[in-house]
């Protein structure tokens, strides 16, 4: 994962904003992630703790953070130490002397010392902060110093009294994004945009679905994003009906449409974007009519995004556009505001209409959810997924032949403002016009 986008202000910043929150006397403790084996002696590229990496920027397994607030607080890295024959085999380490120049913290010590000094910063403090549930061998690693101090009370030993879950904590924080990570998220936004150029000038008939992922992949790592943020979904034609299909092994076929959800990750931040097209790259009359339905929901969704707005009014608008077409497509039959009560629409619209973005895909932050729906006012600095679909299965006997088969989701990343919004997915194409457009000056090269 590589931060050089952001400055080391940005990680200091965020550790002030979290002692702030912090009791005196207290101590916070942050886990870095381990290496995930995948078979044998190989492992998974490796991905940091989220919330270790926002407080941090630190991107090696196993170091532990810690936050001691009191006269004078201080932030402490313990990591794994420089080793000349573990580097020669496995790459190179940062470091404690390292990691204290260019990280900025006030103290740093190797992994080996790890125990001796909790022994000491738990005989300080009086309230323990701790992500509760994320790794239960670490959280086992907290109570056993807690014990390891409890045993000696009687010698004068002193230890936390009270544990504090400090998990929302982090993700509150989390959740309204700096000026800074704004601008890393633009940037991987147009890198992802261009993928899904990539992908859509690079589909024709009879290739197989992963060799578009590999041209996404391809043109992610060409602008600096290594990796992609999440598996790549790439669904040719009734395979799009399934949500979160990545087997991406089939062939695509004319007359049908693709739906790629796919986006980059840079410097730890992801896109999240997702686009429908027609492998040929002409739609027909009938994919033409529910995708300019599903466009037009998000559309008005996203014009719909300020400060106060929610989650919940947003999919009660989208639900109104889809039935109201849906409707006029004779996919859906009867009265109008029975329909709307009955969400009826939520046959074909089958998940929630978006989510939290940044270091994550799916992000943190509570929504304050009330009777199922996203509550929670939005403010400047959140950012959000809006993808409406319609998804109707080879199957679905309930509607006219020319329908089935098609599955449809159009997603954008938004940010709110202090005015209002502003779309982040500003070059992946998205109109009928744009995407046809795109297409068939491709299929003049090919």
């Amino acid at each position: 994962m590589n931060n050089t986008l952001l400055p080391l202000s940005e990680f200091t910043q965020r550790r002030q904003r979290f002692f702030a929150q912090m009791l005196d006397d207290s101590i916070a403790i942050f886990s870095a992630n381990k290496e995930v084996t995948r078979s044998n002696d190989t492992e998974y590229p490796f991905c940091q703790n989220k919330s270790f990496y926002y407080l941090t920027g630190f991107n090696e397994p196993e170091a532990i953070l810690v936050l001691i607030k009191s006269a004078t607080p201080q932030a402490i890295l313990f990591c794994q130490p420089k080793d000349p024959l573990a580097e020669v085999w496995h790459g190179r380490r940062i470091g404690e002397v390292k990691a204290k120049q260019d990280y900025g913290f006030d103290q740093c010590f190797t992994l080996a010392e790890l125990n001796e000094q909790m022994f000491n910063f738990f005989n300080h403090a009086n309230t323990l902060y701790f992500c509760r549930g994320q790794n239960k061998f670490f959280d086992q690693q907290i109570y056993q110093w807690l014990e390891t101090n409890k045993a000696k009370y009687r010698l004068g030993v002193g230890f936390p009294q009270q544990i504090i879950d400090c998990q929302k904590m982090v993700e509150e924080l989390r959740l309204i994004k700096s000026a800074k990570e704004l601008t890393v998220m633009r940037e991987v936004n147009v890198i992802s945009g261009k993928a899904h150029q990539r992908a859509m000038e690079k589909t024709t008939a009879g290739k197989f679905e992963y060799q578009i992922e590999a041209e996404i992949l391809h043109e992610f790592a060409r602008h600096g994003a290594r990796f992609p943020a999440y598996n790549s979904i790439v669904a040719g034609g009734d395979n799009a009906n399934i949500l979160h299909y990545t087997n991406n092994d089939q062939s695509l076929n004319d007359g049908e449409l693709l739906l790629i959800d796919a986006g980059g990750e840079l410097a730890g931040y992801a896109a999240d974007i997702t686009r429908t097209f027609p492998i040929n790259g002409v739609f027909s009359a009938p994919q033409k009519a529910l995708y300019q339905l599903v466009l037009d929901a998000q559309e008005q969704c996203i014009q719909a995004i300020k400060p106060g707005q929610t989650l919940g009014y947003l999919n009660e608008l989208c639900c109104e556009v889809l039935t109201k077409g849906l409707l006029a497509l004779g996919i859906l039959t009867g009265d109008y505001q029975t329909l709307l009560s009955e969400k009826a629409c939520k046959k074909y619209f089958i998940h929630g209409l978006g989510h939290w973005l940044g270091l994550d895909v799916h992000d943190v932050g509570d929504y304050q959810m009330v009777n199922r729906a996203q509550t929670r006012p939005f403010e400047a600095g959140m950012v959000m997924t809006i993808e409406p679909g319609l998804y109707i299965p080879l199957d679905d006997i309930d509607v006219d032949v020319k329908w089935r088969g098609i599955g449809i989701r159009i997603e954008d990343n938004i940010a709110v403002t202090d005015q209002g919004h502003e779309n982040l997915t500003v070059n992946a194409p998205k109109s009928i016009v744009e995407i046809e457009q795109l297409m068939a000056k491709a299929n003049i090269k090919h």
